[in-house]
This record gives structure tokens, C-alpha cells and sequence, in this order.
């Protein structure tokens, strides 16, 4: 996995602002203030992107691929980790990141959802 293309596909999504947090040591990508997902090191010092999940889901996720752990320094239950070096495809990757950003979006103000509609429209 590419973090060039995980960087540019995460930055298509509307409303998507993107930092680096130096004390994590890692790339932040957010929608409303509210992370979705991360790329830094772990414990082992391999890079992850980190991605938030529907629980049932995560846990199947983990089951299938091998490169896929629950979330480093995140709630187990709600956030998935994938190894960046993984043999994870990037389809299923740039899923996952939707899938995030998606259940991020979802937790927004209506108002605040609204307005970033109506900017993408424009």
C-alpha cells in the first residue's frame, strides 16, 4: 500500500482536512475536526494506517486478513490498524477508508453535514 495513494484518495473526500500531529508521529486525516484516519508507526515501529470500523465488521476484517489488527493506541472494539507494507489490495483499502469516513460523517451535526454537501456541490 502506497501511503501517496492513500494520502491523495483520502484528500478527494469532501471536507477532509489532513495535519501532522508530531507528537504521534503521524499523518491525521479528519472530516469536521473528527479523526478518521492515521498513518504513523506502531509498537514495532512498521507503519499502519489506522481506520475507524463498524465493530462486527473490524473483528472479520481481522479474521480474513493477516495484516489487519485491531487499532494501535485506539479502541480496540471501533478502530482497525492495517500494516502499510500489507498484501492488503488498495480496492479494499480505499473501501475501508470510505467506509471510516462514512461512519465519521455520519456522527456530524446535521448542519455541519449540510454544509459540506452543499460545498461539494458547488
Amino acid at each position: 500500500m502506497d501511503k501517496d495513494k492513500v494520502h491523495n484518495y483520502c484528500l478527494k473526500l469532501t471536507g477532509t482536512t489532513h495535519d501532522y500531529k508530531v507528537e504521534w508521529e503521524a499523518d491525521r486525516y479528519q472530516i469536521g475536526d473528527k479523526l478518521y484516519a492515521m498513518i504513523g508507526g506502531n509498537a514495532t515501529g512498521k507503519p499502519v494506517l489506522t481506520l475507524k470500523c463498524e465493530p462486527s465488521r473490524a473483528e472479520e476484517l481481522r479474521a480474513t486478513y493477516e495484516d489487519i489488527i485491531p487499532g494501535y493506541y485506539m479502541n480496540k472494539t471501533h478502530w482497525n490498524s492495517i500494516y502499510m507494507n500489507s498484501d492488503v489490495p488498495i480496492e479494499v483499502v480505499e473501501h475501508l477508508i470510505q467506509h471510516s469516513y462514512d461512519l465519521v460523517f455520519g456522527k456530524l451535526p446535521k448542519k455541519v453535514q449540510q454544509q459540506m454537501i452543499a460545498q461539494k456541490e458547488q
